[in-house]
């Protein structure tokens, strides 16, 4: 026993020391391993990651969006109410100017046209009557027949039988223009896009029967903001996509309306699109207007980050990547790609990360692969 005890108790210090040394150096590495694993990597870019700021030739535009309309527009309302008795045209039809397009039931307003004619009639026999009467009553008053008095009378009568005549063939006027306006014409040359009502149905006096549009002149009608508007002027170009066009449309800047629209307070500005086929009357697009050129410091849009409260792009700075505040203007394009003009943070060759690659910490470490070191 005692032999177990004096050698029993070194050996345990020594598997004791051996532990706590093997347990250290296990520890060491860990720490080492951890410390490895936690350096960031550096962060390669490839050539398309990266964009360069340039001074470059911009043009600067003002967006605008709206409803295609024709100039020219007309509804065919019936002047009388009647029943509708023939349309003879359908959405689609073109017509010309005075073409008649239906008709109205005329059986009542003939006949006003007939009872008018008869009551003119009657009007100037009673005026020949008159007339007759008078000039005996001259006669009579000159050989002393008469009095004075009985010849006035003559005139009055005459002078009446005279304004009856008058009266009835206005209301004779009046019977046949409401007879006249049981025909439908058209205003205007342009083809039919609405047919209101159907042959069979009454309508009233005023009540819409067809539309009528003109497609040989177009025109945008958008609204800009009263801060906006100040930099359009008339004349100024610019580029429509329209619904269903596969090709951009050219157009100009041919009015400001002078007041503003009430509750938006925007104002309305018409441009006017060149012909092209497959225009149509209420058709929606979108577009841009033109409102100066300049040379100035730009980026592609995507470049500049809007994430944050004030514009920032990440500028490439040795092998780092730097956040950068810049003071932007939007609405502008290069070459036929939007870009936002750089007024202030950035100069002329400063490269920015690309709007591709996002979620990267200031300060950031990269490695530019060999396409992109030598450019």
């Amino acid at each position: 026993m005692k032999r177990i005890v004096k050698w029993g108790l070194p050996l345990a210090v020594a598997v004791l020391v051996v532990g706590l040394s093997v347990r250290g150096v296990m520890q060491r590495r860990a720490s080492t391993e951890v410390a490895v694993s936690t350096a960031p990597a550096a962060l390669e870019l490839a050539p398309a990651d990266l964009v360069t700021a340039q001074r470059r030739p911009v043009l600067r535009t003002l967006p605008v969006s709206g409803t295609v309309e024709a100039v020219r527009t007309a509804l065919v309302k019936a002047k009388v109410a009647a029943e509708l008795r023939e349309l003879t045209v359908r959405e689609g039809q073109a017509v010309r100017a005075g073409q008649v397009l239906g008709r109205l039931d005329a059986t009542e307003f003939d006949a006003r046209v007939r009872q008018a004619r008869q009551q003119a009639e009657s009007a100037r026999a009673q005026l020949e009557i008159a007339e007759r009467t008078l000039q005996n009553n001259r006669a009579l008053v000159e050989q002393g027949f008469i009095s004075r008095n009985a010849l006035d009378t003559a005139v009055s009568n005459a002078a009446g039988a005279r304004a009856g005549l008058l009266a009835a063939e206005a209301a004779a006027d009046v019977a046949r223009k409401a007879l006249d306006d049981t025909v439908l014409r058209a205003p205007i040359d342009g083809w039919v896009s609405q047919r209101f009502v159907q042959p069979g149905e009454r309508v009233a006096v005023d009540a819409r029967v067809l539309e009528i549009v003109d497609l040989s002149a177009l025109e945008l009608r958008a609204a800009l903001p009263p801060e906006q508007v100040g930099a359009v002027r008339v004349g100024a170009p610019a580029t429509l996509r329209v619904d269903g066009l596969p090709e951009p449309v050219p157009a100009r800047v041919v009015r400001l309306n002078p007041s503003v629209q009430a509750g938006t307070r925007a104002v309305p500005v018409y441009l006017a699109l060149q012909a092209r086929d497959g225009l149509r009357h209420g058709l929606f697009a979108t577009g841009r207007i033109e409102v100066a050129r300049e040379t100035a410091l730009a980026l592609p849009e995507s470049a500049v980050r809007l994430d944050a409260p004030q514009p920032y792009v990440w500028l490439l700075q040795a092998d780092r990547l730097v956040r950068r505040t810049v003071e932007v203007e939007a609405g502008a394009e290069a070459d036929g790609q939007p870009v936002r003009i750089i007024r202030s943070g950035l100069a002329n060759g400063d490269r920015v990360l690309a709007g591709t690659i996002g979620g990267v910490r200031d300060g950031t470490a990269v490695r530019l692969s060999a396409a992109s070191a030598g450019q």
